[in-house]
């Protein structure tokens, strides 16, 4: 069963951000999430999300099983992707 894979405003401004040479390495994860969500992601306590490591970066996303969708929600370096702005 394939995800279609979606991606926020806000995930969408960080993959532009990143540096050239990390961009691969995060489509290539975002492409490999369509086929199994769950694998190698780890569950996020604090607001039912998903998250998968490439890297120093980190891809934040939810999944809905009903509709087959993964929609990414950021793309960020460790140190500020579980940092909330106000």
């Amino acid at each position: 069963m394939a995800y279609q894979g979606l991606a926020s405003r806000a995930a969408q401004r960080d993959i532009r951000k990143l540096p050239p040479e990390t961009k691969p390495r995060i489509r290539d994860a975002v492409a490999a999430l369509a086929d199994n969500p769950r694998r190698g992601a780890q569950k996020l306590a604090a607001d039912g999300a998903y998250r998968v490591r490439v890297g120093d970066y980190r891809i934040v996303f939810r999944i809905d099983d009903r509709a087959e969708e993964v929609l990414i929600v950021r793309v960020k370096h460790r140190r500020d992707v579980y940092r909330h702005r106000r």
